[in-house]
């Protein structure tokens, strides 16, 4: 058995040894942080290589063994170094075409590519692989988002130009009309100018509104709210509207419809979607409003128009700020009011995702119907 002494002299010894080849690798790597995998790799194995030698040297010189077999412990020490740095390094150059494989797929990404994961060996690099795939469909997604925001935010700003040069081009007609005294009804031009000024100011409402929903600052007061008295107020509303054209506003309703929120914006979305409706449906035809209580706890309004259907290439597109569909489906300047912008349907969606619900369109035999789910009081509060 080693004796106590003797044995901490081998301690020491071998942590000497070891300790000058750890500290002579440390600056060894210092100098190397900037180099390849490889060649850290390299230094790493050959500095564990390198401790176990001279310390086991260091004890072997120490134990006055024979000059040949110290000789044979040399050999045997340097043969398994040496195959030890051969395994590091052909380990070292599969690590380093991974990185570079790697290396390319990220380029790839900054390219604007789809990569797919491919095969790596090593878990955390096929881990990262698949991320990296992830990402790369990730960015596509949103690129092509921001695309289609642009799109829209360009056909929408050329719209919106378009609409509001057309009551100020008549409203400066009128006035210069007035100027020069040659009108010969002035109320008519009076009444005429008023409902200019009314039409820009519910388009800059407009706009408005849905700059808060995009931006994410509309403000909701919740409260319990009646669906039925929401639908109601807008059909009285816009009754006039409705019977200027000769257009039936019909209203049915069943079970309990109290549902939980803002009811200014809400009216609001009642009233955008039967002014859509009305201004498609043609003269002596008849647009259905009905609110009911689904089983999944939440609340449904239809509007039902008779404006001749949405192309079905379209129906995607309808809630997309500033869009216009056909001719038969675009407004018109009828109605004592502007065409409008396109961002009645906008506003509508933004409002009723705002309240945690769901609004979709289809077409229906001889016009569209719009659909609403919003969640029931009981369910909102339970």
């Amino acid at each position: 058995m080693i004796a106590l002494a003797d044995f901490g002299v081998i301690l020491l010894t071998a942590a000497v040894a070891a300790g000058l080849v750890a500290a002579c690798a440390g600056i060894a790597l210092r100098f190397a942080r900037h180099k390849s995998m490889l060649l850290r790799l390299l230094i790493v194995v050959a500095a564990t290589v390198a401790s176990i030698a001279a310390a086991t040297i260091a004890i072997a010189a120490q134990m006055y063994i024979s000059d040949h077999d110290l000789v044979v412990l040399c050999w045997v020490i340097g043969v398994g170094a040496a195959i030890s740095l051969i395994v590091a390094a052909l380990m070292g150059v599969g690590i380093s075409r991974t990185g570079d494989r790697l290396r390319s797929t990220a380029r790839a990404i900054g390219d604007g590519q789809i990569v797919v994961p491919e095969d790596y060996t090593g878990l955390e690099f096929a881990t990262l692989a698949r991320e990296l795939a992830e990402t790369s469909q990730r960015l596509a997604r949103s690129r092509d988002e921001v695309a289609t925001l642009e799109q829209s935010r360009r056909r929408l700003v050329a719209w919106i130009s378009h609409d509001l040069r057309t009551p100020l081009a008549a409203l400066r007609a009128m006035a210069e009309s007035l100027e020069d005294g040659v009108v010969e009804e002035p109320d008519r031009y009076h009444r005429q100018i008023r409902l200019q000024a009314e039409t820009l100011a519910s388009m800059v409402d407009d706009l408005f509104e849905l700059s808060k929903i995009q931006s994410g600052t509309l403000r909701l007061h919740m409260e319990p709210v009646s669906l039925f008295d929401l639908v109601s107020d807008a059909v009285a509303d816009l009754h006039p509207v409705a019977a200027s054209r000769s257009i039936t506003l019909k209203e049915s309703r069943t079970g309990n419809l109290t549902l939980y929120g803002d009811a200014r914006e809400l009216s609001r979305v009642i009233g955008n979607l039967l002014m859509n409706a009305i201004e498609h449906s043609p003269a002596n035809s008849e647009i259905l409003i009905s609110a009911r209580e689904t089983g999944n706890e939440h609340v449904a309004l239809s509007v039902v128009d008779a404006g001749g259907g949405i192309p079905e290439e379209d129906l995607g597109k309808i809630f997309d700020a500033g869009w216009r569909g056909t001719p038969a489906r675009t407004p018109s300047a009828t109605l004592d009011m502007s065409a409008g912008a396109g961002l009645g349907l906008a506003i509508v969606a933004g409002i009723v995702e705002a309240h945690a619900g769901g609004v979709s369109v289809r077409n229906v035999p001889g016009g569209c119907q719009f659909d609403i789910t919003l969640p029931r009081f009981g369910a909102r509060t339970a």
